[in-house]
């Protein structure tokens, strides 16, 4: 529990009796890349910290494109978040791009722990801003960057991304086409 203990500490820290409260709601899982973590019209019951692997929130719209919203890579929380605090459908689908270990936490019941514990429910502060300045960043990416500074912004997030996911998925993520990014990619390259 190293690695859950860490991101706990990376993200403000808690005190160990309210981290032992906090681990006993804790399962690891491990799934497949394919797996899904949350579906589109699904009511979820889980919040994750991804241990390994790498996982992509989407969007599908009627004509069946998938339209990538964010990558989540280790040491990050995820999880359809809006439909577990909604406690409604999810409009996005979560996948594993990847064989991935998380650590699942029943979103209930860690809402009931916040409830009863200062530590945690500070915790779960700290998370939600984190959650919420990656989303303020990702708008402004998209609203000001031009394409080829969010592939090098990416890049520098995920330096070997090329080498993890299809390239289709990366163009999706930076709102671009496959085309646009070997363009993208074969000027960066060359030079």
């Amino acid at each position: 529990m190293k690695f859950l203990t860490d991101f706990i500490d990376s993200v403000g820290g808690i005190p160990k009796k309210s981290t032992d409260k906090l681990f006993s709601l804790i399962r690891i899982i491990e799934l497949k890349k394919g797996d899904s973590i949350a579906k589109i019209g699904e009511i979820p019951k889980d919040i994750y910290i991804l241990k390994e692997g790498i996982v992509r929130s989407f969007y599908t719209d009627e004509k069946g494109k998938e339209y990538i919203r964010h990558i989540f890579t280790s040491f990050r929380a995820t999880g359809a978040l809006g439909a577990l605090i909604l406690d409604k459908p999810s409009r996005l689908s979560y996948d594993c791009l990847s064989n991935c270990e998380l650590y699942a936490i029943n979103f209930k019941k860690f809402k009931e722990l916040t409830q009863k514990d200062k530590e945690i429910s500070n915790l779960y502060c700290s998370v939600l801003e984190i959650i919420f300045l990656t989303l303020e960043s990702k708008i402004y990416n998209l609203s000001v960057l031009n394409a080829t500074e969010r592939y090098l912004k990416l890049k520098n997030q995920i330096p070997d991304i090329e080498n993890l996911i299809p390239q289709y998925h990366i163009a999706s993520y930076l709102n671009i086409t496959p085309v646009q990014l070997s363009r993208i990619r074969k000027e960066i390259y060359s030079k």
